[in-house]
């Protein structure tokens, strides 16, 4: 048994052998068909074939276009800004005293002159009852002085006494009504004092996070407060502008209110409509920008007191001009210059004064007339004079008094050429693996 067990190896060996030389004919052979197609596809292929596969690049050019536009297009700084409470209140007490009651919910929105807090009132309250006593028992003083003066006026009238003791007794008077009037001013003051242990919010606004419970003895002096009162309804936004922009805004603000919009930081869409309302009375020296404010609604809370925002500021409107996509201009040696297609369907290379260019349009002061077609994609193979095809995507031409829109590339129409010359260079592929197998049967 076990000397059998050899022989059955030393029979599997040539066949192992034999599958390794297949394997390395059947690879020689695949290198060799390789090597024969390229050799033959670049020198023997008739020179016919290789032209038609090139054939497409003789035709006309596709490309996309887009019709130059008349509209009004306004001219906006823009600027990344912060957004900050309108009023922001820290509300403290003014009295010492136990907390006894919390009247209010944090992140709640509360009106002017609400009760948000209550300080135990009891001292308070005793002290102004004692004020008032006093006051009672100054003006009992006062009622009897009065009345031994006008007694001590008529006697003095008949020299039954001395006029020195009737005298006497006016300046007495007169100390005792001082006095009442002292204490109608204590009275106040503890009417006030007592008023304070009624802690009120001073502006309407939403509150913060509460940092004292009810039932800790709180102080003048603490330095967090009960809670922060924070006016968001209206918002402001903080925004820097560079020193070369203020003499353009300046001029334009001096016209009348400025048109400031908020907008998404994703896509730029307003967020928020508001109004310039400050302009910084001095450059930072350190940075040569300078400070606005602008004021928004916020009646649906879009901002939020802390946010970064962007923020565009209008300052002008040009009236009736030339518009095209920004995407149709190109830039060369000697400055910007477009394809402009013509009726006969060519293009024609034509350089513009470009007066202002944002990431969709480009305001055009000379080069362009209105109605007029340039290329917007499609430039790889373009030249001056070059005969065009318009895709059907292509967009019509935008009315006047409205900023004109570009339609986006079609990505479908390149493909499908790529996918022709593909389909031909396969074909050709095909008739000479025929002929090969035609030659081999002769």
């Amino acid at each position: 048994m076990h000397g059998e067990l050899p022989k059955q190896v030393q029979k599997a060996k040539p066949a192992s052998r034999g599958k390794r030389v297949l394997a390395w004919l059947i690879v020689l052979a695949a290198v060799a068909g390789a090597l024969w197609y390229v050799f033959y596809d670049m020198h023997g292929a008739p020179q016919h074939t290789r032209g038609r596969r090139f054939a497409g690049n003789n035709g006309p050019v596709p490309v996309l276009a887009s019709a130059a536009a008349t509209a009004d297009v306004p001219v906006y700084l823009t600027a990344v800004g912060t957004a900050q409470a309108l009023n922001t209140v820290t509300v403290k007490p003014q009295v010492d005293g136990k907390l006894i009651e919390v009247n209010f919910k944090e992140g709640q929105d509360v009106q002017k002159g609400d009760v948000l807090a209550r300080i135990d009132p009891t001292t308070f309250q005793a002290a102004l009852d004692q004020v008032k006593a006093k006051k009672a028992q100054d003006e009992a003083l006062l009622a009897n002085a009065k009345i031994d003066l006008d007694r001590y006026e008529r006697l003095a009238a008949s020299n039954a006494i001395n006029r020195q003791q009737a005298d006497t007794q006016k300046a007495l008077v007169a100390q005792y009504t001082a006095q009442v009037k002292a204490d109608d001013a204590t009275i106040e003051s503890a009417q006030a004092t007592l008023a304070y242990t009624d802690i009120r919010a001073p502006i309407a606004g939403r509150t913060g996070i509460r940092q004292v419970d009810a039932g800790n003895i709180v102080h003048i002096s603490d330095p967090n407060g009960i809670v922060t009162i924070a006016q968001i309804k209206p918002i402001a936004v903080l925004f820097s502008l560079p020193q070369q922009d203020i003499r353009t805004v300046n001029e334009a603000f001096a016209k009348g209110p400025l048109e400031a919009d908020a907008l998404r930081s994703d896509t730029n869409q307003p967020i928020e409509n508001g109004k310039l309302t400050v302009v910084d009375n001095q450059v930072d020296a350190s940075t040569g920008t300078v400070k606005l404010k602008a004021e928004f609604p916020n009646a649906n809370l879009q901002l939020w007191p802390g946010q970064f925002i962007n923020v565009r500021l209008k300052v002008d409107t040009l009236q009736h001009v030339t518009v095209i996509p920004t995407g149709a201009v190109q830039r060369g040696p000697n400055g910007a210059f477009v394809y402009v297609v013509g009726n006969d369907d060519k293009a024609a290379m034509r350089p513009i004064t470009v007066r202002k260019q944002d990431e969709t349009q480009t305001v055009v002061a000379s080069g362009v007339a209105a109605g007029e077609r340039v290329v917007t994609t499609g430039f790889v193979r373009l030249t001056d004079g070059a005969h065009v095809t318009i895709g059907s995507d292509t967009p019509a031409a935008s009315p006047s008094g409205t900023t004109p829109v570009t339609s986006a590339p079609s990505a479908e129409q390149p493909r499908r050429g790529g996918n022709g010359r593909r389909r031909g260079e396969g074909g050709n592929r095909g008739n000479r693996g025929n002929r090969g197998r035609s030659a081999g049967a002769q």
